[in-house]
């Protein structure tokens, strides 16, 4: 059942806010920022600073967002982040142990994979969904195509080289959803607290999404 309420959020809102907070109170602006422009999927990485207690504070500033992480390596980790509060969780590789885990606790897992080997076999595993990462460097929204015919059955969220101009495509050659991260959040938009202009590329992107 929880896999079913995941993914009719991602086909709802179908982009995720990648956060990678080198400081957590710029953690708490930057995911302040993308949920004023609309953007209700948010995704701190487990290695970017005091992610735990960010994470458990978004999820009582921001009750209308998911609030997941990302860039988990180990089942401790895991365990860890469920108990913090993240509401989904990304790895950047396929291990059944992590998988096994999350399914165990009823919290979507999204492993990382790129060949259709890892895709099946994080699939085969209980993955909710697969991240195919890093897309660009196999060619981007022409190898989430060429997945479609074999593997159309499994829910893809490309990442790594998703922009606010390609989004869009990726979705119409059939991925579920996108994660974006540097995007959305420029290095300079970051270093000059611009939250203004973070807020406009969000909305920009779910404009162009829909």
């Amino acid at each position: 059942m929880f896999n079913q309420v995941w993914l009719s959020q991602l086909k709802k809102h179908r982009a995720i806010a990648v956060i990678r907070a080198p400081k957590m109170v710029l953690g708490e602006q930057m995911a302040l920022a993308v949920a004023s422009g609309g953007m209700r999927l948010i995704e701190i990485t487990w290695n970017g600073d005091r992610a735990p207690e960010l994470i458990s504070q978004l999820r009582a500033e921001l009750p209308d967002c998911l609030i997941g992480t990302g860039t988990l390596f180990n089942v401790q980790q895991l365990q860890d982040a469920i108990a913090c509060g993240a509401q989904f969780l990304f790895s950047p590789h396929t291990d059944p142990a992590m998988i096994q885990a999350a399914v165990a606790k009823n919290i979507p897992i999204i492993p990382g994979a790129l060949t259709p080997t890892e895709i099946i076999t994080a699939w085969h595993y209980g993955a909710s969904c697969v991240k195919v990462f890093p897309v660009q460097s196999l060619g981007g929204t022409n190898y989430i195509k060429s997945l479609q015919a074999p593997l159309g059955h499994i829910p893809l969220i490309p990442t790594g080289g998703v922009t606010l101009k390609n989004a869009k495509d990726f979705l119409q050659v059939g991925a579920v959803a996108v994660g974006l991260s540097g995007e959305l959040f420029p290095p300079e938009s970051v270093l000059q607290e611009n939250w203004t202009s973070i807020t406009q590329q969000a909305k920009t992107l779910i404009r162009r999404l829909q």
